[in-house]
């Protein structure tokens, strides 16, 4: 059973009668978004006639139309400046790039024009924009196109960067993306398109940027995880209640926003931390998180906080060797073992 399939937002149990894929999640929100507002509209690399490589913009064309629904060159430095100056006339515009590695070559638009300029016009200025992307290893694609670059843009003010993983939180997250004043980076993974789970069926369904959840109740482990890491902690977390010991799986969602209190709270509770990265180690989120807890609930450490991540390596074309580059579910089994061993 997929450890996802009865999880919702805020951690409510949802009817199997409104199971979707990840990806038609995603449709559903830019469909009813494009819908809703006039200014939304969508543009990327083949996601108009073909319905994007991974079938997220599919059916939109027929819809909306080539006005709303835009095939561009292979030019994402032209195409995500243009969708700047869209955002920056008002319209409320959704880039797609086909890979987040393909992100470096955008990287003077987001992070010195879309990111900046609220701050330096005096809030006179928005970027209503959106950035979809997909990241992360799974399909044997080889070093530039299987990365996990979410710490760069965490790193960046002005910039909000959203995580889900899951159907529900696909929605409702690029929902409440769609409709935010900032630029929001919004980073899917290629292997979560396929997977399923309940999803709402409403139109004004939103999750709200900065709101993470608990994905699974514990006592003894806080484990935080975003992204693909979701599925394979519940499935590491299952594992390890047969041996008694009970995690709590904690999904930020958003970094930024980062629903911080959540995070410190479950801590507060547990006493004990596995923060779980597909993204190497080095310069990565969780240890900024790791700071974070730290600083604010240091004294209700009963064990050194434990980071599991990607080596720090390019990620291999063989499927072998790219699964030994990022956290598996044994992996996560151990890391939980050893923070309780440290007591």
């Amino acid at each position: 059973m997929n450890p996802l399939a009865t999880i919702a937002h805020g951690g409510s149990p949802l009817s199997d009668r409104n199971r979707v894929q990840y990806r038609t999640a995603l449709n559903e929100a830019l469909a009813e978004e494009m819908r809703r507002d006039p200014r939304v509209f969508v543009m990327g690399e083949g996601i108009a006639e073909r319905g994007g490589s991974y079938k997220v913009t599919q059916n939109l064309l027929a819809e909306f139309g080539k006005n709303r629904v835009i095939d561009t060159p292979l030019c994402e430095a032209s195409f995500t400046g243009a969708g700047i100056g869209a955002a920056l006339t008002g319209m409320r515009p959704v880039v797609e790039l086909l890979f987040v590695d393909f992100a470096m070559l955008v990287m003077d638009q987001l992070v010195n024009q879309a990111a900046k300029v609220r701050f330096m016009t005096g809030d006179q200025c928005r970027v209503p924009l959106v950035l979809r992307t997909q990241g992360g290893t799974g399909n044997g694609l080889a070093a530039q196109h299987s990365q996990s670059l979410e710490a760069l843009f965490y790193h960046i003010p002005g910039l909000k960067v959203v995580m889900p993983s899951t159907p529900a939180d696909a929605k409702g997250l690029l929902k409440a993306s769609i409709r935010d004043d900032w630029p929001v980076i919004f980073i899917e993974h290629k292997l979560l398109y396929l997977t399923e789970g309940p999803v709402p069926d409403t139109d004004d369904f939103l999750i709200p940027l900065g709101q993470g959840d608990v994905k699974r109740v514990g006592r003894d482990v806080t484990l935080i995880a975003w992204s693909n890491m979701i599925p394979r902690s519940l499935v590491a977390a299952e594992k390890l209640a047969v041996v008694g010991i009970e995690v709590e799986v904690v999904d930020p969602r958003t970094l930024v926003p980062l629903d911080k209190d959540l995070i410190l709270r479950s801590v507060c509770k547990t006493e004990h931390v596995v923060i779980v990265q597909e993204a190497v180690r080095r310069g990565g989120v969780a240890s900024d998180l790791a700071s974070i807890i730290q600083a604010e609930a240091f004294d209700y450490l009963d064990a050194p906080i434990e980071i599991l991540a990607g080596l720090n390596t390019p990620v291999p074309f063989n499927l072998t060797l790219e699964s030994a580059c990022v956290p598996q579910e044994e992996d996560i089994v151990r890391a939980v073992k050893r923070v309780l061993s440290r007591n």
